[in-house]
């Protein structure tokens, strides 16, 4: 079992501070990171990533500092809001940190509900390199980006709104199957948004505002709360 842990984290831009003394422990399980826009959530994962270093404050991945790993790519797989699918094979776009077994990226392909679609890694995405190449919809190819973290196996998956761009129930279903792939796999799954769509599926939610947690909890423990995850919830409905 991996352990990312956060001890006194704090991040400031000249006299901002994006995160404000934030002490976690993430473990295998199904977290979700919520807040509105600049409430600090992109910095949060930027800052577990070690793509930008906090202005005080450790970070201990397994029980040792962050910045004394020289890769951390088998790690961490994260999916951004603008990921890339590329004209490529499918094996190629999926096997992006290294070699994964066709067994692997098939699998992850029923994972995510493309093998309808994708019945071998060889098939080349859009008709760039090949005109015989499989167009994929948006949606399609925000499911293959999951695969990519499906199936390459790593301990910590962050998905940063990747499906952003879709309605609610939509996004619910794809985030739905992705959890379904990961939750059994001892790995940490983290979703950051700003939408509500998801939460009722995690084990945790942190709400942020203004760089800092302001609650913990599971999604029927907030709503009794009634704080501002009860706010932003009645808003979304």
């Amino acid at each position: 079992m991996h352990e990312l842990k956060l001890m006194d984290v704090q991040k400031k831009y000249k006299d901002k501070e994006a995160v404000r003394k934030f002490n976690y422990s993430f473990t295998n399980g199904v977290y979700g990171l919520l807040g509105e826009n600049g409430a600090g959530k992109t910095t949060f994962v930027s800052l577990m990533t070690n793509l930008i270093t906090c202005s005080s404050g450790r970070i201990l991945l397994n029980g040792v500092d962050i910045h004394s790993y020289d890769d951390l790519t088998s790690f961490f797989g994260v999916v951004l809001q603008d990921f890339q699918i590329y004209p490529i094979s499918v094996r190629e776009n999926i096997a992006v940190d290294g070699p994964v077994s066709d067994d692997d990226i098939m699998s992850a392909i029923r994972e995510v509900g493309l093998h309808k679609k994708i019945h071998s890694p060889e098939i080349n995405i859009g008709k760039e390199l090949d005109s015989d190449g499989l167009e994929l919809s948006g949606g399609e190819c925000q499911k293959l980006a999951l695969a990519r973290v499906v199936a390459n196996k790593y301990p910590f998956v962050i998905l940063d709104e990747p499906t952003s761009a879709l309605d609610a129930i939509s996004e619910r279903q794809i985030n739905s199957l992705i959890i379904d792939a990961l939750k059994d796999s001892g790995r940490t799954l983290l979703f950051i948004s700003h939408k509500l769509s998801t939460t009722k599926l995690v084990d945790r939610i942190l709400v942020f505002k203004n760089g800092k947690i302001v609650e913990d909890g599971n999604h029927e423990e907030l709503i009794k709360n009634k704080g501002l995850y009860y706010r932003l919830y009645q808003e979304q409905r």
